[in-house]
């Protein structure tokens, strides 16, 4: 009777490329035995420097393409990826890719609100749904879904990034139930003002002084979260959103 062969375990990080993204998939290659598979849409050369950083971590990975918004791409991407890995499971989903277009909401367009909807709540969905499966049939997995402050309190300019990722939270609670009797555990990370790509046209030196911690979170703040919550000492943590926001809605 041949031995059952263990299956090779992976962690699929969208978004991996820039920013928080890339932090949670160097932190990932230092604190666990995760083959790191980072998903990026345009940017492959910030994808490629990501990966060196795994690699230079000790970790082992790949960079993977496909927009998280079009369903019959990330199908597509990950059955091909599957195909040609079938001794893998991808264990770990973070579910991290998202875009602002901030504006009011009376000068909005319509482009701008379905866009970011779109990456953010299409892209949970594609992603999860094609891979759910899989994991209950594994009986664990860990998915994490990046979410933000603006998602809990609103904030002003971001109706449609607070609505995003309202949603997305509102998803994290009810998925969560449904999947946690087969050790899939399944929570949101709702990062403040983090120093990234994304806040980088921000008055840091005016908005600071809202955050009671008086300055903004760095990417490897928010990644050392996510790991945890990746972890196996994080197996009775569900449903949940971490805030990291240094107090400013806590």
């Amino acid at each position: 009777m041949t031995e059952k062969k263990e299956k090779k375990k992976c962690a699929l990080i969208t978004g991996g490329s820039r920013g928080i993204g890339r932090a949670i998939c160097i932190q990932l290659a230092n604190d666990s035995d995760y083959h790191i598979i980072i998903n990026y849409n345009n940017n492959k050369e910030a994808a490629l420097e990501t990966l060196q950083e795994v690699k230079n971590a000790g970790a082992s990975g790949e960079i993977i393409q496909f927009n998280v918004v079009d369903e019959d791409a990330v199908k597509s991407a990950l059955t091909t990826w599957e195909e040609a890995n079938p001794n893998t499971i991808i264990e770990a989903v973070v579910n991290n890719a998202g875009i602002t277009k901030d504006g009011l909401f009376m000068w909005m367009p319509k482009e701008d609100w379905s866009s970011v909807i779109s990456t953010s709540l299409d892209g949970f969905f594609n992603v999860t749904n094609h891979l759910i499966q899989k994991l209950l049939v594994n009986k664990y997995g860990r998915i994490v879904n990046m979410v933000s402050v603006s998602g809990l309190k609103g904030t002003p300019g971001q109706t449609n990034y607070s609505a995003a990722k309202g949603a997305v939270i509102a998803a994290t609670k009810a998925l969560a139930q449904e999947v946690a009797k087969r050790n899939v555990t399944v929570n949101a990370v709702a990062p403040g003002f983090i120093r990234t790509d994304m806040t980088s046209e921000l008055n840091e030196k005016e908005l600071k002084s809202m955050i009671p911690a008086n300055r903004f979170g760095e990417a490897e703040e928010v990644a050392h979260a996510v790991s945890f919550l990746i972890s196996k000492k994080a197996s009775y943590i569900t449903g949940e959103t971490i805030n990291i926001n240094g107090g400013i809605y806590s």
